[in-house]
């Protein structure tokens, strides 16, 4: 090859470069760059409200929805906190929202009206539009959504108060199907694999057909269960009110193992080869996925029930005592870093990562960070 051609070929490479950069359709730079939980974290922006409420925002695209106490929801940019939209829906809003392109979910719940001798209906689910928040369809139900919405891209799952499990079409807000068992729900569902995963009061964990609402299998932890789920390649894990994490195959609902932890667990999250469950004893345990033997265990400042955002090498977690946020190595439990959100102030909805941003909701407001210093920052959105 010449020294003109070879010239002629670095050339080429630099012009097509930006063709392989993951920046396609449906890609921003919000998506390639990523916060990273073990450097130094800065308030980004700040939302204060004085009826925040501590149910986890919903973030889609751009915009990041949060419910507030007052049965509102307001829509912020998630680049600088500033409000697109606020929608009065009356009410006390009961469920974390759901969002996609097509629009935003929310469950609530309406007091019935005084004096009335007969049942009324409390629950109400809706769709609102992304862009404008104005109400797209409504849906009247006996009793409020409690917990978390799960979705697919036609249907909404959700766990109403009185113990059913709701099919909702996202559409237009056609009910699909309706699941009673035979004692109330009281989790959260979880879908996994063409499956809803559900817990009821009896301690029972449920496989559901998320297109029919058929049982495919039931397994019995004859021990009260909280509303703690997760499912890491073919296992879901339940915690318990006694204090057990329960290890159950997702395609036969056999036992694979059961754990202790020192008290009630709060919540169990996949973390690569590693479970965590928090206790009630303001523990948290590293769990092999294997056998459930303990890899490492670290007392934290005060009980979590927010759900730990898991990364790579670590995780975040949120007591509900102290100032800060904690961040621990997920391969010894060492403490790697804190992020700062004022005294008493952490919640109880579940931290969020979008792109390059961590999202904490507080007592007070939500907060956002960046590893950018504020410099760099106000320097980035000046362009």
């Amino acid at each position: 090859m010449t020294f003109s051609s070879s010239k002629r070929l670095i050339l080429l490479v630099i012009l097509l470069a930006p063709a392989f950069l993951p920046c396609g359709p449906g890609t921003s730079a919000a998506q390639v760059v990523q916060a990273t939980l073990s450097r130094p974290l800065h308030v980004r922006w700040s939302f204060e409200d004085d009826k925040i409420s501590n149910i986890t925002p919903a973030v889609d695209g751009e915009a990041v929805y949060v419910p507030l106490g007052n049965g509102a929801v307001v829509s912020l940019r998630r680049e600088s906190g500033e409000l697109f939209w606020k929608s009065e829906l009356g009410g006390v809003i009961t469920s974390s929202p759901s969002a996609d392109s097509s629009g935003v979910y929310l469950a609530s719940e309406i007091p019935p009206s005084e004096g009335s001798k007969y049942p009324q209906a409390t629950g109400v689910l809706r769709a609102l539009g992304s862009k404008s928040g104005v109400t797209l369809w409504m849906r009247t139900l006996p009793s409020p959504i409690r917990g978390a919405l799960a979705a697919n891209d036609t249907t909404l799952f959700g766990r109403s108060s009185d113990g059913r499990i709701y099919a909702v079409k996202k559409e237009n807000g056609e009910i699909q199907w309706i699941k009673y068992g035979s004692l109330p729900f009281n989790s959260s569902p979880v879908l996994y694999g063409g499956k809803l995963y559900v817990v009821d009061k009896g301690g029972s964990l449920y496989a559901i057909d998320e297109n029919t609402g058929q049982t495919s299998w039931r397994y019995r932890t004859r021990a009260q269960s909280g509303a703690s789920l997760a499912i890491i390649q073919g296992t879901v894990y339940v915690g318990s009110d006694e204090g057990y994490v329960h290890a159950i195959d997702e395609r036969t609902g056999r036992m694979r193992w059961r754990a202790r932890a020192g008290a009630a667990v709060q919540t169990v999250q996949p973390a690569g080869k590693c479970l965590l469950a928090t206790s009630l004893d303001n523990f948290v345990y590293c769990l092999s996925t294997q056998r459930g033997k303990k890899v490492w265990k670290r007392q934290l400042p005060g009980r979590v029930t927010a759900r730990p955002l898991v990364l790579e090498d670590e995780v975040l977690l949120s007591p509900l005592a102290g100032d800060e946020c904690v961040v621990l190595s997920l391969q010894d439990g060492r403490k790697i870093n804190s992020v700062y959100v004022g005294e008493d102030n952490n919640s109880e909805a579940d931290p969020m990562l979008s792109g390059d941003l961590l999202l904490l909701t507080t007592r007070k407001g939500v907060m956002a960070f960046s590893n950018q210093t504020p410099d760099a920052s106000a320097q980035g959105r000046s362009r």
